[in-house]
């Protein structure tokens, strides 16, 4: 997998958005943070346009990204939002330029999308990570190290406090493996696609927001029934925010769901892991290689290339 170049001061930061409207206040606060940190920010063209609940046509959309990927002068792409919408547009890019002049692509949720598709034709890496509208909300620990990894201070996250929930949950051992997933919902959604996910000698990570408990039963069943968890080295669970129940309980949380459908596996497990739609969301550089080792407490190792 290629890795792009980390960003030094005076690099340009393109800011589109693939999905949701956004307005200048919202994406304001971003283009000042990348500013202070000695960066220049250019904005897609029909950045603040909308088009019902999207950022514009999907014509529109497809415009901005291709002319961040094709632009020489910009060294990474910031995802204003997610929400829904890449998914009408990824068939549309034309990767020729990106993959003669990689440059790092950055985003999550929605941006899963193009996680999955980039790794899968492109052979690049990508970083799961803050996206514009959501900066103003992150925690400052995490600010600092989202900075210091575009900058490319080696990336490796150890960590030894956990909920008691979680941590009964954890099944130990040791793993190494490319990176991979994203939002669980986006996933799902992409099986028997050209972005489908490859997880076979992967380590995993799923994250999801606002799903009723029932359907992180019904996705980590075609997860596991389509064959994509019999062969992972290793899965991480990160943030399951704001889960919702029907009238009759399901009866776990997401968590315990995931943990029945991987139980019979062998590989290392961790919940409960920094990352998704929370304000501890630490950036994870998807498609690197990592040693995942969960023991009383996790580590998880970014490796070059």
């Amino acid at each position: 997998m290629i890795r792009p170049p980390y960003l030094k001061e005076g690099d340009t930061v393109a800011i589109v958005s693939t999905a949701r409207k956004v307005s200048k206040f919202e994406i304001k606060p971003a283009i000042d943070l990348l500013k202070s940190w000695g960066l220049e920010v250019q904005t897609g063209k029909n950045l603040y346009k909308e088009d019902n609940q999207f950022a514009g046509t999907d014509e529109d959309r497809t415009g901005d990204l291709q002319r961040a990927l094709n632009n020489k002068n910009v060294q990474a792409v910031l995802f204003a939002r997610g929400g829904y919408g890449t998914v009408r547009v990824i068939d549309n890019i034309d990767w020729k330029k990106f993959i003669k002049q990689p440059k790092w692509l950055i985003g999550y949720s929605d941006i899963t999308v193009v996680h999955s598709h980039v790794h899968k034709h492109c052979m690049v890496q990508t970083m799961h990570a803050p996206m514009s509208l959501n900066i103003p909300k992150l925690s400052a620990p995490c600010l600092q190290v989202f900075k210091e990894t575009l900058f490319g201070k080696p990336l490796r996250y150890s960590s030894s406090k956990q909920l008691p929930a979680l941590e009964k949950l954890n099944r130990k051992g040791k793993a190494k493996g490319r990176l991979v997933g994203g939002n669980l919902s986006i996933l799902y959604s992409m099986a028997g696609t050209p972005s489908e996910i490859d997880t076979a000698g992967k380590i995993l990570f799923l994250e999801d927001l606002d799903e009723y408990l029932y359907h992180i039963d019904r996705m980590m069943m075609n997860l596991k029934r389509s064959g994509k968890l019999k062969d992972l080295a290793g899965l991480i669970v990160g943030g399951m925010t704001e889960m919702k129940d029907n009238p009759i309980p399901f009866g776990k949380t997401a968590e315990e769901i995931i943990h029945d459908a991987v139980k019979e596996f062998s590989f290392p497990v961790i919940y409960g892991f920094p990352a998704g739609h929370i304000p501890n969301n630490f950036p994870l550089i998807m498609g690197s290689e990592v040693t995942l080792n969960v023991t009383d407490k996790m580590e998880l190792s970014f490796h070059n290339g």
